[in-house]
């Protein structure tokens, strides 16, 4: 085992947390060490999450589009996939971003250690690297940014390479011709719609009574209508009693609110019921961090844990689980090592589910506002009333303000639509800001264009807008 001199920050986890953290850090003047497992930083986002399985969304949205170009005249006949030289392609998305990455990591100073990290005492870390010799290397302070790992149901563990996670089913080694997808949850929901796209028929179990629990349900409602024509079949309150592999594929014992369980074979499963913090085997017991019930580290405001020279941002800081939001937390850790009087004080975290229609919200939302007893009023454009979005032949979307009363600021917006994430974030500024309605309305956006329904949803709500005859909707305290 080698033990080196150490540096002013050990950052555990090369994610979108991990890496940013780094080099601000450098750049602020500090030695830093960052330590992941993989060749080069980008952590699970990047190599096996948002990144790739937005690049094979890409691809589904391409081929939804040529299937639907033929309502414009335009018909492109049936597609042929290439699977190896889409997942070829797939790859060279990761390896150009995480590649480049390497090059900052140098240009920025940052020295970067390839293999896992362990704490073995306050003030140190062992590296051990898939070949060669253990490091021990010491630190002043440390950040950990291990992000999070696929969720699992014990009670259905099947050692089989025919049930998927969210990681294995991005290797895209075939398509079957069917799948079952447990969870509809965004995960569940965008991985399923690449595999529909690309031929598979997919079969959707969410134990709930709605898909995406948590999100408003007019939003949802024009998705499912959507997946529905794109899904075999989406069965709500059912869950998955038991699998076993059999001849052709997984059986799977199903049972529902209604009528007796049933059997059904299926080619392959994959298992989305969510993400779990990866704060295990961390050695985090020879420190004085402390994790809740659930896995979590508990941190403050700051980012710091229990344990005073140790940090935590992202995914197993807490949720939500975005890379944005770890991002975030990045700057906001190495400030307050670096003695700057920072603290977390976000207003709004943007999430997007980048199915097709993308949902995406911001702030409050109208279902939280319930369950809170929150007093807010809504505005809601459906996107019939755009014009741009009837150029694109698609209408089925909506933009939505939730707003507190009596002020008229804007609490909280949603949008479903196509392209619904790249809106967002001018929702995210107005609510960071403080906007109230009138701000949105009076802003001048270019004409025609989805992000103008921004401007008319807010001249909704005041009754006057031009393409619209709407009115704002209320939800009182009860």
């Amino acid at each position: 085992m080698v033990t080196d001199g150490g540096s002013d920050l050990v950052v555990i986890g090369g994610g979108p947390g991990g890496y940013p953290a780094a080099f601000l850090a450098a750049d602020m003047g500090m030695k830093v060490t960052l330590i992941d497992d993989a060749p080069n930083p980008g952590g699970v986002c990047l190599y096996r999450g948002c990144i790739p399985s937005k690049a094979l969304l890409h691809v589904a949205a391409q081929l939804e589009e040529a299937k639907h170009a033929e309502d414009w005249g335009v018909s492109y006949g049936d597609p042929s996939i290439d699977l190896d030289k889409l997942r070829q392609w797939k790859q060279g998305v990761v390896n150009r971003l995480t590649g480049g990455l390497g090059q900052l990591t140098k240009q920025h100073g940052v020295e970067f250690v390839s293999g896992r990290a362990r704490f073995n005492g306050p003030g140190s870390v062992e590296v051990t690297p898939a070949e060669g010799e253990s490091r021990t290397i010491g630190f002043e302070y440390s950040i950990v940014a291990t992000g999070s790992v696929p969720a699992t149901i014990p009670s259905l563990a099947l050692d089989s390479p025919l049930v998927l996670d969210s990681t294995s089913a991005l290797e895209l080694e075939r398509v079957p011709e069917t799948l079952l997808v447990i969870g509809g949850g965004y995960i569940g929901l965008e991985l399923g719609s690449v595999y529909a796209a690309l031929g598979s028929r997919v079969t959707v179990v969410e134990m709930t009574n709605g898909l995406l629990p948590g999100v408003d349900r007019d939003l949802v409602r024009t998705l499912q209508r959507r997946l529905r024509r794109n899904f075999e079949a989406i069965r709500l309150e059912t869950t998955v009693l038991s699998m076993e592999e059999a001849e052709g594929g997984v059986l799977a014992r199903l049972g529902g609110a209604d009528g007796e369980p049933s059997e059904e074979l299926f080619e392959q499963v994959l298992v989305a019921v969510g993400r779990r913090p990866n704060s295990a085997g961390l050695g985090l017991e020879q420190t004085g961090v402390q994790l809740d019930a659930r896995g979590f580290v508990e941190v403050d405001a700051q980012r710091r844990s229990a344990d005073p020279a140790i940090f935590a941002i992202g995914d197993v800081a807490g949720e939500p689980m975005l890379a944005h939001k770890a991002t975030h937390e990045a700057s906001i850790a190495v400030e307050a090592i670096a003695g700057k009087p920072l603290a977390w004080d976000a207003r709004a975290i943007p999430a997007v589910v980048y199915t097709d229609p993308e949902i995406a919200w911001v702030g409050l939302t109208e279902t939280e506002a319930a369950d809170q007893r929150i007093e807010v009023q809504t505005s809601t454009l459906p996107w019939a009333a755009s014009g741009r979005a009837t150029t694109l032949g698609r209408t089925d979307g909506a933009t939505k303000l939730v707003v507190e009363p009596h002020t008229d600021r804007v609490l909280g917006v949603g949008i479903v639509g196509v392209g619904a994430g790249d809106l967002i974030s001018e929702a995210a500024l107005a609510i960071e800001m403080g906007a109230v309605v009138q701000d949105l309305e009076l802003t001048i956006h270019p004409h025609p264009t989805l992000g103008e329904t921004l401007m008319n949803a807010a001249a909704a709500f005041y009754g006057r807008s031009p393409d619209y005859i709407g009115r704002r909707r209320g939800h009182e305290r009860s």
